[in-house]
């Protein structure tokens, strides 16, 4: 009897740590969580950035996806500070000029990663007509108003919104303009909508709602270096157009209201071709301009997003496509940097070390009633997108 219950409480014992050890291991493997699980979501990351000097804070969001991109954005100006994308052998970079310090933001600079309004572009000394009323604006940019005035869209801070949701990482924001902010007419409701995908596209959705007929024109003003390097120029850079034509510009780079055809000109990107090829030409265009300032006539404006734009840097292979709604894109080449701006690496921003594909409606549309309308009217929606997808070749 002795024997029996020993055998049966030997029995027991074995049994209960078995169940103990099984149990236990259960427990843990539920507490892991799957590297690959983890892997398919994207995220957005949010910390302080700053306080401007009106006392306003700002943060910064970082938006990544799946296969490790990310995009740095902060609430003021909307601005993109940094773009980290990989070259063909896999190694990321940071590809968008930009400083490390909120206080240079708030310095005089070439909009770095700015969000740019309430028009983009210049409008002709400073002043339009709409509705047979005159409006006086701020002329910042020689006798004209540049992206949008003295305090334009760059330089408030909007307020945001961010999800992630699956392989999407998103970051909305908004700012109202108040009626005759720097001088424009109307409350302007803005929503800018910042959308990082699994395949390596930064898309940028515009939205906006009036309550007065206004004008309006948003962009996006990344300068763009694709090799990473932004000690080295943007002049090895090839580049594509989808454009058959230019808007030609006067000494004060305003548009004379005609329309170029770019064959046989240094301004013809309909093949790929290096920046540096043609933009010392002796071409009266180009030498207003400084090399690069220009508004390109797209093709298939009809269509919708459509593919309108490629940059390729040979030396790491990365490739950036640009597909826009809207009617025209200004490519900039830097030409105004001039190596006084610090980089975060050390040295300076020199010129052409980035350029610019503004996606946009063109320059002075408000004064020229033959191009495509730049008006919003109560009741109506302003809608564009800009998609930027990065790859490889």
């Amino acid at each position: 009897m002795r024997k029996s219950k020993c055998i049966y409480f030997l029995l027991l014992t074995i049994a209960m740590t078995f169940v103990g050890v099984s149990c236990k291991n259960k427990i843990q493997k539920e507490n892991i969580k799957d590297p690959m699980e983890q892997k398919s979501k994207a995220t957005v990351t949010k910390k302080d950035y700053g306080t401007t000097s009106e006392g306003k804070t700002v943060e910064l969001y970082t938006l990544r996806n799946t296969n490790g991109m990310e995009v740095d954005i902060i609430t003021y100006g909307g601005r993109i500070t940094g773009l980290s994308v990989p070259d063909r052998d896999g190694k990321f970079s940071n590809v968008v000029l930009g400083f490390d310090t909120l206080e240079q933001y708030e310095k005089e600079n070439p909009f770095f990663g700015a969000l740019v309004g309430r028009y983009g572009n210049r409008i002709a000394n400073a002043k339009f007509s709409l509705n047979g009323k005159e409006y006086n604006l701020a002329a910042n940019n020689g006798p004209n108003n540049l992206h949008g005035g003295l305090k334009g869209f760059d330089k408030v801070v909007w307020k945001e919104e961010a999800t992630a949701e699956n392989e999407n990482a998103i970051l909305k924001l908004g700012y109202l303009s108040t009626d005759m902010e720097e001088g424009f007419p109307g409350n302007l409701k803005t929503t800018v909508t910042y959308t990082l995908t699994k395949d390596n596209t930064l898309q940028v959705a515009y939205e906006a709602t009036t309550d007065q007929p206004t004008v309006v024109n948003l962009t996006q003003h990344s300068y763009f270096n694709l090799s990473g390097d932004f000690s080295k120029t943007i002049m090895d850079h090839e580049v594509s157009l989808e454009a058959d034509q230019l808007v030609p510009v006067d000494e004060n780079l305003i548009p004379t209201g005609e329309l170029m055809d770019v064959a046989g000109t240094p301004f013809d990107f309909r093949s790929p071709k290096p920046i540096g090829r043609d933009i010392n030409a002796d071409n009266d265009q180009i030498n207003k301009g400084g090399g690069y300032d220009h508004c390109w006539v797209l093709k298939g404006q009809d269509t919708g997003l459509r593919t309108v734009a490629k940059v390729y840097d040979p030396e790491t292979g990365r490739v950036m496509e640009v597909a826009t709604t809207e009617p025209g894109v200004q490519l900039y080449t830097g030409n105004f940097l001039d190596g006084t701006l610090p980089r975060p690496d050390g040295g300076t921003f020199g010129k052409r070390s980035g350029l610019c594909l503004e996606t946009q409606h063109y320059p002075d549309s408000p004064n020229q009633p033959d191009f495509p309308s730049v008006t919003l009217n109560p009741g109506e929606k302003y809608s564009t997108a800009t998609y930027f997808k990065f790859g490889i070749k």
